[in-house]
């Protein structure tokens, strides 16, 4: 599907095509990215490369660096961060080996732009190498409000670093020119993520509801691993108890995640009807997605492609607070049993009224991002940030 020669052109800089790498360091973001790598690689100005880090390297989530690999992308470097473990140092040593691994990589591919996406460690293990070793950096998804376990703090981090910011929402591109950015550098392009939820969704009868199933999608926020437990256990246990089968994706390695791990390993022994995936490339997740009754967790796709979907969402807990609704049907939820499952049986009532609130914009994004790329800057005078901070 992706071709692997890339295209001939020019870059301000004259000598071939600008040279644009890409850092993915999870299925999540990778998922988002895949209309954005598609539309740079076939951009006549531009030329791909891509690095695989962070958690696409663990086997115990599903290793899904060998995804990339298969879709075909030029892969420049493959950098190990986390262990997968929940010690408390994984995250601050993973960071450090992301930013050792990425910038020898930016190095070598004589880097122009290097594009991240999001709020994760790989992101900003990217996004400081870049701006360290003199590239210019583009944010994709900054000016979002989700606090999770320290993603806002990383997030509005890696936007201070930028020196392209392309927003999914026009409230998001207030809130980085609110942060001192000039307005030049912000564009309001959209969820680069919804533009092949858009495409399914085109393909006649391709995703038939498959009646009773909730998708569970849920991550640790940071707390201990028996606290992220119990709330993984008590979204299990009410999804049971309101009659629905289960399809559960199992979580990122933020701070936690060995709770939530252990609460989906007892419930499948407990029931062996539940079924379970380390991963699932887009494509099966957005399947996935389409076909349930309800989404349930604290994954964004609750927030942003479900919407689009037309699958309610019930959003547990406090992970994707201040995050703008892509859809009329989305529940919130506090951790407990009670409350999860209240939610439940307010979402299934709402399932045939979930619309899109066209909040993340217009398709196709992947296209607008590219065409952005092509046309920013990359000499020294864009890469000199001066803030504009408003008195």
């Amino acid at each position: 599907m992706q071709a692997r020669s890339q295209p001939r052109g020019r870059t301000r800089r004259g000598g071939g095509p600008r040279r644009v790498v890409v850092v993915t360091g999870t299925r999540a973001e990778y998922g988002l990215l895949q209309s954005t790598l598609r539309a740079v690689a076939r951009h006549p100005r531009l030329t791909l490369r891509v690095v695989v880090a962070g958690m696409h390297l663990i086997r115990r989530f599903g290793y899904t660096a060998r995804q990339v690999e298969r879709d075909g992308w030029p892969i420049a470097a493959r950098v190990p961060m986390q262990r997968g473990d929940d010690s408390p140092q994984d995250q601050a040593l993973g960071l450090s080996r992301g930013i050792a691994g990425i910038a020898p990589a930016l190095e070598r591919e004589r880097a122009d732009v290097v594009v991240v996406l999001g709020d994760r460690i790989e992101a900003m293990a990217g996004a400081l190498a870049a701006v360290t070793t003199g590239r210019v950096l583009a944010h994709i998804h900054g000016g979002d409000v989700a606090p999770g376990d320290f993603d806002d703090s990383l997030r509005h981090a890696i936007t201070k670093l930028a020196h392209l910011h392309l927003t999914a929402t026009a409230a998001a591109r207030r809130r980085v020119i609110g942060m001192g950015e000039s307005p030049r550098r912000v564009h309001f392009v959209g969820a680069p993520g919804l533009d092949r939820l858009r495409e399914l969704l085109r393909e006649p009868r391709a995703v038939p509801r498959r009646g009773g199933r909730a998708l569970i999608v849920h991550h640790a926020t940071g707390r201990s691993a028996a606290q992220e437990r119990e709330t993984m256990d008590a979204i299990l246990r009410a999804v049971r108890d309101v009659g629905l089968e289960r399809t559960v994706i199992l979580p990122n390695t933020d701070r936690g995640h060995t709770g939530i791990l252990a609460a989906i390993e007892a419930h499948r022994r407990a029931v062996s009807s539940v079924e379970v995936h380390p991963s699932l490339d887009r494509d099966a997740f957005l399947r996935q997605l389409i076909a349930a009754d309800v989404i349930v967790g604290n994954s964004s796709s609750g927030i942003i492609e479900a919407g689009l979907a037309g699958t309610p969402a019930v959003n547990v807990g406090e992970r994707q607070a201040g995050r703008e609704h892509g859809g009329s049907a989305v529940v919130d939820a506090a951790e407990s049993y009670s409350a999860v499952r209240r939610a439940l049986n307010q979402a299934l009532t709402l399932g045939s009224r979930a619309r899109p609130s066209g909040v993340y914009g217009r398709a196709p994004v992947g296209p607008r991002i590219a065409r952005l790329l092509a046309a920013v800057s990359v000499d020294d005078a864009f890469r000199r940030k001066a803030a504009h901070f408003r008195q």
